[in-house]
C-alpha cells in the first residue's frame, strides 16, 4: 500500500512540474549511462515516478562533463562501487515535458554494483541481457538503444580480439561530442 502511494505521489509532482515547464520552455542538459556488467548485462531502473524501465541517468548543469554527471547518476541511482571503461557515444536534442534537452549518452563497462535498499528515486535496479529487454522498457530507452547499438559491442584491440580499454581520457568527450 505505501509503495502504491509512493508512486502515485511522486507522479502526480512529476506531472505538476511539467506545467511549469510548459511556461518556461527550459534549456536542460543531461547524462545518461548505458551501464553494462562484465557479462555484458544492461543494468535498468525503475523510477517510482515515470512508467517503464529506464537508463539510469539524471540532469546536469551545462558546466558539467557529461562523463562525470554519468558516473554520478550511477552511483546514486545503482550504488555503483566500480567500473573499468567509459565511452561517450552521442548527445541527441530530446523534447520531453516541455523541455528542450541535450541527452548525452555514455557507454560505462565492467560495472560492479551494490543496489541501495530503499531510495527516494529508484524503486528497483535489474541487469538484463541485450537480447532479452523488458517488455515494459521505456520508449525512450528503446530509441537511445537502438540509436547506440553498434557501440555496444565490445570495441576491437589491434589483434581483432574484444578490448575493454578506455576509449577517451576519463574527464573528457571527444571533440564532435562536446556541447558549449
Amino acid at each position: 500500500m505505501f509503495n502504491g502511494l509512493l508512486r502515485a505521489g511522486a507522479a502526480a509532482l512529476h506531472k505538476l512540474l511539467a506545467v511549469g515547464r510548459f511556461f518556461r520552455r527550459p534549456r536542460t542538459f543531461g547524462a545518461h549511462a548505458i551501464a553494462l556488467t562484465p557479462e555484458g548485462r544492461l543494468v535498468l531502473v525503475k523510477l517510482w515516478y515515470a512508467p517503464g524501465w529506464r537508463l539510469p541517468g539524471g540532469g546536469r548543469d551545462a558546466s558539467e562533463l557529461a562523463t562525470d554527471a554519468a558516473l554520478r547518476e550511477l552511483r546514486e541511482e545503482i550504488g555503483m562501487i566500480s567500473y573499468r571503461s567509459m565511452q561517450p557515444v552521442c548527445e541527441l536534442e530530446e523534447r520531453a515535458d516541455f523541455r528542450r534537452d541535450l541527452a548525452s549518452l555514455v557507454i560505462v563497462r565492467d560495472v560492479e554494483y551494490r543496489p541501495k535498499r530503499w531510495s527516494w528515486e529508484v524503486e528497483a535496479v535489474r541487469n538484463v541481457a541485450l537480447n532479452d529487454l523488458p517488455s515494459d522498457l521505456s520508449p525512450q530507452t528503446r530509441r537511445w538503444l537502438q540509436t547506440v547499438g553498434e557501440h555496444l559491442k565490445p570495441p576491437l584491440g589491434e589483434s581483432g580480439e574484444a578490448w575493454h580499454g578506455p576509449i577517451w581520457p576519463h574527464t573528457t568527450m571527444p571533440p564532435k561530442l562536446r556541447s558549449d
